[in-house]
């Protein structure tokens, strides 16, 4: 398997915010202080929607923390997160608002995924630490940036990807490295939702397809136009908006890449990967009829040195693979033995013997309020985060070259070193995006 990546160790310490602040530029520093063990830390939060609000009352758990501003461009989301978060914190409609401010240590970013870039990075140039929801970019060259900003500011970045810090994950990793499967040829990562109108979901309530609703004028108090912020103008409908953004790429990369992403970073996390070598996708929109953009089914296949991991995300059909009893979930295949885990536990299947099942201890096992924790924990000490800026940036980076070969219709082969396509120009182009004017990644 590779484990070398084109970071180099001493970069890849800096990229953590490893490194002590008195090495960043006067400004930088003098912009935010070091928080002692007793501070009350105080955050800003941008994006006020589901996970922003998850988010929010996660932090609002771990002592000496207050959300002394919020930000989103939905007023009645900006109300309805102020009463929750308790306090009276300053609400903005602008994130620069928030970023301008020396009083906030800092920012939670949980907005649409073509808005994570523009916020953490003027957010890192002022002096703040950043936790930013997952995926960590909306394009290979926006997550190339962000390594480098966190590695030229000395700032903290943790990247909101949990399972890094939930104790099922942990362990299943150490299992997978202890020898106990055996030596590992193939992993399966899936998801799995039902999305057609006969469909039924294992886990929650599912839209059954989007729909083809007529364009029409933004909900009162949405600042739509900012919502769209550096994505193509267009008139507003409601399919694009809010949580079914993540089906269209001006704002996002399909359930391929923003749920696929957290299982991938667990695979990466027990086995030590970096980059892939090549990566082909094969799916389409084969059964769903609705405006999305992204497809129905898709089936990825990663390949490391001696090792292939697959990642299938299939929304026709809610069949969970090794009859997990969630909506995911992970088979690592070794020579010994098969790991299945999702975030309702994992269970050892010996080639020799029956299932042995591994129930999941009491607690947020996927990691969530834990993760959290640890990053308050890493502004105070500042420590390296479970889940840092190079972390997200290789589990995020896989997958978006998982969409480019669904895009172009080809297999993709990655230079690790260059963070290059190798020998396709039409392929490369799809490392970046143009920005609507007047936003910049380096405004």
């Amino acid at each position: 398997m590779k484990t070398t990546t084109g970071l180099v160790r001493r970069d890849f310490l800096q990229a953590a915010g490893v490194a002590s602040l008195a090495g960043g530029s006067p400004a930088q520093s003098s912009l935010n202080r070091i928080p002692g063990a007793n501070d009350r830390i105080r955050l800003g939060l941008i994006g006020c929607g589901g996970m922003g609000n998850a988010d929010a009352l996660a932090f609002l758990k771990v002592p000496n923390v207050e959300f002394a501003a919020l930000c989103d461009i939905d007023q009645n989301r900006l109300r309805e997160t102020a009463a929750r978060t308790g306090g009276k914190p300053d609400t903005y409609g602008d994130f620069r608002r928030i970023i301008e401010r020396t009083d906030i240590d800092a920012v939670v970013i949980a907005t649409p995924d073509h808005w994570h870039a523009i916020p953490a990075l003027q957010a890192l140039r002022a002096g703040k630490d950043v936790y930013l929801e997952k995926p960590l970019a909306h394009t290979i060259a926006e997550g190339q940036l962000l390594v480098k900003t966190v590695r030229d500011t000395n700032r903290i970045l943790q990247v909101g990807l949990q399972q890094r810090s939930g104790s099922i994950f942990l362990e299943a990793a150490e299992v997978i490295r202890s020898g106990k499967i055996g030596k590992v040829s193939m992993v399966h990562c899936f998801n799995v939702w039902n999305q057609s109108p006969d469909g039924i979901s294992k886990v929650g309530k599912r839209t059954k397809g989007l729909g083809r609703p007529p364009d029409s004028d933004p909900p009162e108090g949405v600042d739509y136009d900012f919502w769209l912020g550096p994505a193509p103008k267009r008139q507003f409908n409601p399919v694009r908006f809010h949580w079914n953004y993540i089906y269209f790429w001006d704002y996002s990369g399909g359930m391929l890449l923003i749920w696929m992403v957290h299982l991938l970073d667990s695979v990466f996390q027990a086995l030590g990967l970096k980059a892939p070598n090549s990566v082909h996708t094969g799916g389409g929109i084969h059964v769903l009829d609705d405006m999305r953009e992204t497809p129905d089914t898709a089936v990825a296949t990663l390949e490391f040195d001696n090792l292939s991991v697959i990642c299938s995300c299939l929304h026709a059909t809610s069949y969970t693979f090794g009859g997990r009893r969630f909506d995911h979930g992970i088979q690592v295949i070794g020579t010994a033995g098969t790991l299945l885990i999702d975030r309702s536990g994992y269970q050892v299947i010996a080639e020799t013997q029956e299932a042995e099942p591994i129930p999941s201890p009491a607690g947020l096992v996927e990691g969530y309020g834990v993760h959290q924790q640890k990053f308050i924990e890493c502004l105070r000490n500042r420590t390296r985060p479970p889940c840092d800026v190079v972390d997200g940036h290789l589990s995020t980076t896989a997958l978006h070259l998982a969409n480019i070969s669904y895009r172009t219709g080809r297999k993709i082969y990655w230079d690790e070193a260059r963070e290059q396509i190798i020998n396709d120009p039409e392929a490369n182009a799809f490392l970046s995006k143009e920005y609507r004017k007047p936003w910049s990644l380096h405004g």
